[in-house]
């Protein structure tokens, strides 16, 4: 079981683009959602996560401002919504899960499971 990412694209800096999460009905209402990205040659950072009942909300300070992250229950999505984007926002984009017993707060992405292939973002200047 794994987290489908997608709608990622080429887009100039200053451009918007919406990446969805289809998240499993087996695990959605259930584990905190988040996006971390990894750019090449560098390792994978958070993003933004959204707790499963989808009240609360955590960014990366290079993205506060920026990016919005939402969820769906009717879909069994989560949304990053990614606005005035920067070259340096350029990177794969995964959404994982909170594993069993994580905590609210964690960023590492040893902490989240269930990665899928992720989306391509890239940002031209």
């Amino acid at each position: 079981v794994q987290l489908q990412a997608s709608g990622g694209g080429l887009v100039q800096a200053g451009g918007s683009l919406r990446l969805s999460c289809v998240v499993p009905q087996s695990l959605f209402g259930k584990q905190n959602i988040a996006w971390f990205r990894q750019a090449p040659g560098k390792e994978r950072e958070f993003v933004a996560v959204i707790t499963w009942t989808g009240r609360t909300e955590d960014y990366a300070d290079s993205v506060k401002g920026r990016f919005a992250i939402s969820n769906d229950n009717a879909k069994n999505t989560v949304y990053l919504r990614m606005n005035n984007l920067k070259p340096e926002d350029t990177a794969l984009y995964y959404c994982g899960a909170l594993r069993s017993g994580g905590s609210w707060g964690t960023h590492s992405p040893n902490d989240f499971e269930k990665w899928g292939h992720g989306t391509q973002v890239t940002v031209s200047s």
